[in-house]
């Protein structure tokens, strides 16, 4: 099966923070007698939504699926690295919201299909700091870690939700059951909402500077929003913080385009 350029853009980042062995169902066995490409494009994002519920979960509270809600890691690993981050009351709360979203997430789509056991997810800041290294083309010194502050944990945040709404974008169109329908709907508004609360929380603290490397929080969602349309491989589709005026939201020029 061909894969939609958000497709590939949520496979590449996934794969920089799953450890080599990750799982899919062998075999299409679920109650939901749904067509075999839905539970292919109803399975795959669940390494994505174990990988956020981990990653708010840890940061949040300091533990896991194993605690909140064993059953849904079907047996799987326990993460590697994860650990409760430092921010302040308000921004734990906000996370602490999103991780039970996510749980959420893993019993509506394992009630759906069959499913797989938890992948063995890499939570580490060194994980992270691959990413971000990546994003900037070179090595910052000292690593950025996401559980060194609120921000911190945002920033590494804003890398997440966007890469999961966009392949229930790109997986969107190719789904023929109407219940696999209302069901990516649903995650993909609550994947939207999420990305829009971490950009507003960001964008509060846009022009300062993130310590200790002397780049502002809107650079550093510029070069994660560059790097999102660099793996996309489909022109600009991803603005950081502040959007160019002069190219305007995707790379669209409203004001010279002939719709308006």
């Amino acid at each position: 099966m061909s894969l939609s350029s958000s497709n590939i853009t949520f496979a590449t980042l996934l794969i920089l923070l799953l450890l080599p062995k990750s799982y899919s169902s062998k075999t299409i066995e679920s109650n939901s007698l749904l067509p075999q490409v839905d539970v292919y494009l109803l399975e795959f994002p669940l390494n994505l939504e174990y990988l956020e519920a981990e990653f708010f979960l840890y940061g949040a509270y300091g533990y896991g699926l194993n605690k909140i809600a064993p059953n849904l890691t079907k047996g799987g690993p326990t993460p590697i690295g994860a650990k409760r981050g430092k921010m302040d009351d308000f921004t734990r709360d906000v996370i602490k919201q999103f991780a039970l979203q996510e749980v959420g997430h893993l019993r509506a789509i394992q009630s759906t299909v069959k499913g797989f056991p938890r992948p063995l997810l890499n939570l580490s800041a060194e994980s992270f700091a691959k990413v971000v290294d990546s994003a900037f083309e070179k090595q910052l010194v000292p690593s950025f870690d996401p559980y060194r502050s609120g921000v911190n944990f945002l920033l590494a945040s804003y890398l997440i939700p966007y890469v999961g709404l966009t392949g229930y974008v790109g997986a969107s169109p190719k789904l023929q059951d109407p219940k696999s329908k209302r069901l990516v709907a649903g995650l993909l508004g609550v994947e939207s909402g999420q990305d829009a609360v971490i950009r507003a929380l960001l964008y509060e603290h846009a022009h300062k500077k993130v310590k200790p490397y002397g780049i502002t929080v809107a650079e550093f969602t510029n070069r994660f929003s560059q790097l999102r349309n660099k793996l996309g491989n489909a022109g600009v589709k991803d603005e950081g913080l502040v959007v160019v005026e002069s190219e305007g939201a995707e790379g669209i020029n409203y004001w010279q385009c002939a719709c308006w």
